[in-house]
């Protein structure tokens, strides 16, 4: 080896240990890399950290912008006009003093955020079809960055390394690991703009949505208020001693029983380092998955201040274990409202896909009233009045997505409701309103008329396979006791005479009052369609009042395993009870069902 090379380390060494001990280098927040989407339409806003008072030069393109890294972390950021979209790859580069970041092949487009659950996250070659997709992946203009689980107490600054690994290009290598809605969604939207596409997928699976608002928009309502200082209480009361000590109790169980099943000494698990960093976050509160702000403080919030297009949501059920609608429909709105205020637009649109996950089984005739005990389908209710009371139709949907009844945690067919967001984005959002098509279909009104309860819809509503059988009503007297309804069109001698209205009816409920629909713990039933439309199901409803039982308190449980215990049970009976009544009725219920909707003929 010669001088020379023996010489370079240590010169190295010594120009590293010459350094202040403050001294900091060069970086940009982890959100830029190459192969980045800048927003277009907006400024755009690059930032970073260096040594305090270090003169910081950023050049983009043929622009050029100048900072001082400023303050104790020794921030700095500068800021380019907005740009229209662009196709063509430009250069980003950073520097100060002697060090230089360079970041290629950026282009200027649409970035869009989709947020979540492990549902979204899902990748697409683990869904229905991805494999078709993949094949067909090859788009250039189509970029994905991958936030990994990053849950915080605090609100984070940065990303870590261990939770990025930049912006990859969309390829047939690099497709499958995309988010299966995000991707359905973004090539559909890049295909038919023509613009460069950027998708952020930070769903983190088992997060609540509790832990996806902003910290500071929990002080905006009463509700959400008392469940944030509820948190802070368990964190003030958490023993890290006992949940440190837990780990070695934890540790010697799994070693026991790994060893009675056979496992060879050298395979067993290593004992943990006992110390609060080798704690799983589910057990920290405060920074669980599912408490107050955790996963945007690291996941989102982390990043606040790009800016971007637009948000897709899909999540729900975690939500569904400690069931409370009204504070979910609550902390949705706020959600809407912090994002918007992080990234910088009174206006930004945002998607909700409906819930996500369902039971093992699909609801039948079979197992109807059974499915009816259904904390699912309060929580995409309150996701749909969430939205609503976001007040801003022309830039939220809700779209509902119980219509594919796939039983299961993470149902596989996933790309119809990322294709069905981009219609919406589309039609809604980049103005192609006439040539792709979107809607939107809601109850007007459900008045009894003797034994009957009429429905009146905006807009026409029908299965998109021109059944004429209508599915997934039930119907209840005072008692709030639902049983399987038969719906059916006002017609004239057999010939349906009006689409926006249906009639619902059941032998069992002699003066009913209330309605539901699509309303199931997991695969509803239900074949409406706004206007027959496949890709439009006429959202989940209830016309009553009876609310989940839900306590203000966030430490009360109402809904104790008794009690759940005992409405199925209910459930149950009224299932059996229906049966029989069919079976006793049947003639009498074939004679009614011939004229159920049936209206004059005009002049008679």
């Amino acid at each position: 080896m010669s001088p020379r090379a023996l010489l370079l380390p240590v010169l190295v060494l010594t120009a590293v240990i010459s350094l202040p001990a403050n001294a900091r280098a060069l970086k940009t927040h982890r959100i830029f890399s190459s192969n980045m989407v800048l927003q277009r339409d907006k400024p755009i806003v690059i930032w970073g950290w260096a040594d305090a008072g270090d003169k910081v030069a950023v050049q983009f393109g043929t622009e050029k912008a100048e900072a001082v890294a400023a303050g104790d972390v020794g921030r700095w950021e500068v800021k380019f006009p907005a740009h229209p979209a662009d196709t063509a790859a430009r250069t980003l580069t950073v520097s100060s003093g002697d060090e230089t970041l360079r970041l290629d092949n950026v282009v200027i487009g649409d970035v869009w955020v989709m947020n979540g659950q492990s549902n979204m996250a899902l990748g697409l070659d683990k869904v229905n079809d991805g494999d078709f997709e993949i094949a067909q992946a090859d788009m250039p203009l189509l970029r994905a960055f991958r936030i990994t689980p990053n849950e915080a107490y605090e609100l984070q600054t940065d990303l870590p390394d261990a939770a990025v690994e930049g912006w990859n290009v969309c390829s047939r290598e690099t497709a499958g690991g995309i988010s299966a809605i995000g991707y359905a969604f973004a090539s559909r939207v890049q295909r038919a703009t023509g613009i460069p596409i950027g998708v952020i997928d930070n769903a983190r699976g088992g997060a609540s949505i509790e832990s996806l608002v902003p910290r500071h928009k929990f002080a905006d309502h009463p509700l959400a208020a008392r469940y944030a200082e509820s948190v802070e209480k368990r964190r003030s009361e958490f023993d890290w001693d006992a949940a440190i000590n837990n780990l070695a109790v934890q540790w010697e169980r799994q070693v026991e029983r790994d060893r009675k099943k056979g496992v060879a000494e050298d395979k067993l698990p290593p004992k943990p380092a006992l110390v609060r960093e080798s704690l799983k976050s589910w057990s920290i509160p405060g920074k669980s998955p599912s408490d107050a702000a955790s996963c945007y403080n690291g996941m989102i919030g982390a990043f606040k201040g790009l800016n971007i297009k637009g948000v897709l949501f899909h999540q729900g059920y975690n939500n569904r274990f400690d069931c409370r609608p009204k504070r979910y429909r609550v902390l949705l709105k706020l959600m809407v409202e912090g994002w918007r205020e992080d990234f910088n637009d009174p206006a930004l649109p945002v998607g909700i896909i409906a819930g996500c996950g369902s039971d093992s089984e699909v609801q039948t005739t079979e197992n109807f009233e059974a499915m009816t005990v259904a904390e699912p389908a309060f929580i995409r209710d309150a996701q749909r009045l969430g939205m609503a009371d976001v007040g801003d139709p022309a830039h939220t949907v809700f779209i509902p997505d119980y219509d594919t009844r796939i039983p299961g945690l993470h149902p596989k067919k996933k790309l119809a409701y990322g294709f069905r967001a981009a219609r919406w984005a589309l039609n809604t959002i980049y103005g192609f309103g006439d040539k792709v098509e979107w809607g939107s279909g809601s109850l007007l009104s459900a008045q009894p008329e003797g034994d009957v309860m009429v429905l009146s819809f905006d807009q026409k509503v029908m299965p998109d396979d021109h059944s004429k059988v209508l599915e997934g009503f039930s119907i209840a007297d005072a008692s709030g006791k639902f049983y399987l309804a038969h719906a059916a069109y006002p017609n004239v001698a057999g010939k349906v005479s009006d689409f926006t209205k249906v009639y619902v009816w059941s032998p069992l409920v002699k003066e009913p009052v209330a309605v539901r629909y699509a309303w199931a713990s997991g695969g509803p039933m239900g074949n409406l369609k706004v206007d027959g439309n496949e890709w439009l199901p006429v959202p989940s409803f209830r016309t009553d009042t009876w609310d989940y039982p839900e306590s203000e308190d966030p430490a009360e449980q109402i809904m104790d395993g008794a009690k759940r215990k005992a409405l199925t049970l209910d459930a149950n009976e009224r299932l059996e009870h229906r049966k029989q009544e069919e079976a006793r009725q049947a003639v009498e219920i074939l004679a009614r069902l011939k004229t159920l909707g049936s209206q004059p003929a005009k002049g008679k």
